[in-house]
């Protein structure tokens, strides 16, 4: 699933190809919409908040997209073969004179009065990459339940925007606590610190091609993606298990050595393991 720095790379790219333009092609595919036509509006702006994507039309209207875990948005110049995908996979395209966005696979498509924007985003907490960036209230909302395991409350968009799974594993790691650990438990100068870690990975990685938490070349990330290769610090195997309720999939990575805390059932990992491997791709 795209996290809080590729969402952004999204909104600027689709900032950058539309803003101040005048569309002269508009084609929602998706049965709700199957009939709006935003052609001769101008594009005003469109803005990331969290992992949302608020696209802006001049007499307030506003397209509400969400990448969701496969979701894209790519943006063509005049004469440029399509390349994100068949079409039946296309949900909506946005064309101006020099430039063409087109939404692939979008789990969520709303066009909305650009005054009721609250209705959809309004439940976040401080954006990670945003203006309303708050460290203080991120980690209240984080502590408001102390018994929660930290990355199931990292995960929670309500208590900070923008933390996906990748970062989830990797801020574990980096506060040397497994993702299983209560966020009560967590000793209090590294909760106070969790908050500006966060912000500092994503502003880090907001304008990079390819994500980097380690700062070592070669090496991009600490835990995830890693199992069962050995820790980047101390060598041991990095585990995987997954964390949630079980309606989605989050495959959660850490290293029994340098995290502290409680894990996963011992076959747990396995049970991951053998999922995917009877999964095809």
């Amino acid at each position: 699933m795209p996290e809080g720095d590729t969402v952004w790379q999204a909104a600027r790219r689709l900032h950058e190809a539309l803003a101040g333009e005048v569309l002269i092609r508009s084609d929602f595919r998706v049965p709700k919409y199957a009939t709006v036509d935003l052609t001769g509006r101008r594009v005003l702006s469109t803005v990331p908040r969290g992992k949302h994507l608020l696209t802006r039309f001049e007499g307030g209207l506003t397209l509400h997209t969400h990448l969701r875990m496969e979701g894209a948005w790519k943006v063509y110049g005049e004469g440029e073969r399509w390349r994100g995908g068949p079409g039946h996979q296309i949900r909506v395209i946005l064309g101006t004179e020099h430039r063409t966005a087109v939404g692939y696979r979008l789990q969520v498509l709303e066009l909305l009065r650009t005054t009721e924007e609250e209705r959809v985003v309004g439940h976040l907490g401080p954006d990670l990459l945003g203006p309303d960036w708050d460290p203080e209230r991120a980690l209240a909302n984080l502590r408001t339940d102390p018994a929660r395991p930290l990355g199931e409350a990292l995960l929670d968009q309500r208590n900070l925007a923008g933390i996906g799974n990748i970062y989830k594993s990797e801020l574990c790691f980096l506060l040397g606590a497994t993702p299983w650990l209560p966020v009560g438990a967590l000793p209090a100068d590294r909760a106070e610190k969790l908050p500006g870690l966060a912000h500092r990975l994503l502003e880090a990685n907001r304008d990079r091609p390819v994500r980097q938490t380690t700062g070592l070349r070669h090496q991009d990330l600490f835990v995830y993606g890693r199992a069962p290769r050995p820790c980047l610090r101390c060598r041991t195997s990095v585990r995987v298990a997954d964390q949630g309720d079980g309606s989605q999939e989050r495959p959660t990575y850490w290293c029994p050595t340098c995290q502290t805390g409680p894990a996963p059932a011992p076959d747990a990992p396995q049970r991951w393991r053998e999922r995917h491997r009877r999964t095809p791709g």
